[in-house]
């Protein structure tokens, strides 16, 4: 076989690592290096993803595979054993030396490292913990880590990888048990869920009020995981209940979407069209809501039903509830004010401190909200009424809008 250089090995393990969507920094325990000799902070080419943090910070990292080969075979994997396509494997060292020669060119700010399954789990795991721990004491790297964990590896190399990683993330692909079963035969669901449960143990433990010295720092950006969305029959109620699940039962700090994407060679129960983009941005947004607007997932989808694609999830429920509205902006709780479309986490609490100081009318809500149009039917101020505007049979149809991929509502 012939040797790769290390610009094509990039090309090759970059490329291959953008499929998995479990990718961001939030939560990320700040690194500051200056005043000591650290390299690198999460303050603040080929390979390289944009992440973003809760407080808007666009994040850099190195978005690689150690290596492409795979000992497993999944029907929705292009880097299954049975797939043609180019492969190539790094050293341990020549991830260590790339993640800090892109640092300090300041190209990135963090390494995001997965895997292909080699020889076996323990063996790929012990690789992936070797990076990390060598740039966290050989080289004193204080940038975001996140690591993907194998489920097949030992509770203690699990464990091991969150001494050293930001975030760790075991993807549980797929919705559904049966798909599951049928296009990753190799992999075990009851596997990935006890890695899950063992890395929410392990966090926990590390919270625990220490008698003596404090417990070693665990993993403090949490564990995510990802589903493939559009690669079996499931309906976005049945994604979303999974999420709801894995959240209450892993304490999961993100589930992330995406949209399957057709691979080369493909077996013929595989779709041969990825679903819209959209569905995945819906899906983000019903997730949100279930995260941060107090909504539970029976309240937003059905088990078999799907989310709409014309307007977004908060909108279907309030045209769906319109008892409950509208909602008068100066006396409304902060839960009642969440479930308003158009006002999000941030305008609600801007909104919650402009009512300490006067009565809200019209205008205040204008500089608050980007979307007064879709607002006005649902709120009451001083000085407007929805009145008869919110009774028109084409309510829906004047609020539908094309959606944007960076706005959730």
């Amino acid at each position: 076989m012939a040797v790769l250089d290390l610009k094509r090995k990039l090309a090759i393990l970059s490329d291959a690592a953008k499929y998995d969507a479990s990718c961001a920094s939030s939560g990320g325990q700040k690194r500051d290096s200056r005043g000591g000799r650290g390299v690198g902070s999460t303050d603040g080419g080929m390979g390289i993803c944009h992440a973003y943090a809760p407080d808007g910070r666009c994040i850099s990292l190195l978005k690689i595979l150690l290596t492409n080969f795979c000992i497993y075979d999944c029907a929705y994997c292009v880097n299954r054993v049975s797939s043609n396509v180019a492969r190539a494997r790094f050293t341990v060292q020549e991830v260590v030396d790339l993640t800090l020669g892109f640092y300090k060119r300041n190209y990135i700010e963090g390494l995001f490292l997965s895997s292909g399954i080699i020889r076996s789990g323990d063996y790929t795991m012990e690789q992936l913990v070797a990076v990390a721990k060598s740039l966290r004491l050989d080289h004193d790297f204080r940038g975001y880590i996140h690591l993907k964990l194998i489920p097949e590896a030992s509770p203690e190399l699990v464990n091991e990888a969150g001494l050293y990683a930001d975030r760790v993330s075991i993807n549980i692909e797929l919705p559904k048990d049966d798909s599951l079963a049928a296009l990753a035969p190799e992999k075990d669901l009851r596997v990935i869920k006890k890695a899950m449960g063992s890395v929410r143990l392990a966090a926990e433990a590390a919270k625990e009020p220490a008698r003596t010295a404090p417990p070693p720092r665990f993993a403090p950006a949490g564990q995510s995981t990802q589903m493939i969305v559009g690669a079996d029959g499931a309906s976005d109620g049945e994604i979303l209940k999974r999420s709801e699940t894995l959240y209450g039962a892993y304490s999961l700090r993100r589930v992330y979407y995406s949209a399957f994407s057709p691979i080369p060679d493909s077996t013929a129960r595989l779709p041969l069209a990825r679903p819209p983009l959209v569905r995945e941005h819906r899906l983000y947004q019903a997730d949100w809501l279930m995260r941060f607007y107090g909504f539970e997932r029976a309240e937003i989808v059905g088990e078999g039903e799907d989310l709409a694609l014309d307007m977004d999830p908060k909108l279907a429920w309030a045209l769906k509830h319109r008892g409950d509205f509208p909602v008068d902006l100066n006396t409304a709780d902060r839960e009642r004010l969440l479930r308003v479309p158009g006002l999000g986490v941030r305008s609600v609490d801007r909104l919650l401190e402009v009512r300490r100081l006067k009565r809200v009318r019209l205008e205040d809500v204008k500089r608050l909200s980007r979307g007064i149009a879709k607002l006005k039917p649902f709120i009451v101020t001083d000085d407007w009424r929805p009145g008869a505007l919110a009774d028109q049979a084409d309510l829906a149809d004047r609020l539908k809008a094309p959606p944007r991929q960076m706005s959730l509502f």
